[in-house]
């Protein structure tokens, strides 16, 4: 019963990790698409909070219960699917607490522009795109990794197996 408890949370873990990263990437997107100062800080400051309700919690659950079942129930961590997704989950983290920080410089950024009667986007410090694009350069393979550590973890993937 134990193990299927951990399961399902482990499992949790990385639908809210995924989800949260693709949504956030989405709604991202499309705000800093429309180019208004007031639409864009709202959803960054929003997208903010779902890293520290989601994927903070989500990015702890996810190790805390893999390890547990590993170690708990008899599984050897030298075992090739395992440590590839220890690995897989390292560079989704890796990559990710970066991008978090560059999320809250970019709201900082809009927040000033909007302090500063500016409406949009385009009036923005140039620092603010810069951020942008690192967010995305770091974003694309945390979740490429995210995503590529659930397939080895549900598959036991190993190479050349």
């Amino acid at each position: 019963m134990l193990y299927a408890v951990l399961k399902a949370l482990h499992v949790l873990g990385a639908v809210l990790f995924l989800g949260t990263g693709l949504g956030s990437a989405w709604y991202m997107l499309r705000a800093d698409l429309s180019g208004d100062l007031r639409v864009m800080a709202w959803v960054h400051r929003e997208i903010v909070l779902a890293d520290w309700v989601f994927t903070v919690p989500s990015g702890v659950l996810i190790p805390a219960t893999g390890l547990w079942m590993v170690l708990g129930f008899g599984m050897p961590l030298s075992t090739p699917w395992i440590l590839w997704g220890l690995a897989g989950y390292t560079l989704a983290g890796l990559c990710w607490v970066p991008a978090a920080g560059l999320q809250i410089r970019m709201t900082r950024l809009i927040e000033a522009g909007l302090a500063e009667g500016q409406t949009r986007a385009a009036q923005l410090d140039p620092a603010f795109e810069r951020a942008r694009r690192w967010w995305l350069a770091l974003g694309f393979p945390a979740f490429l990794a995210a995503a590529g550590t659930v397939w080895v973890m549900v598959s036991k993937w190993t190479p050349g197996g």
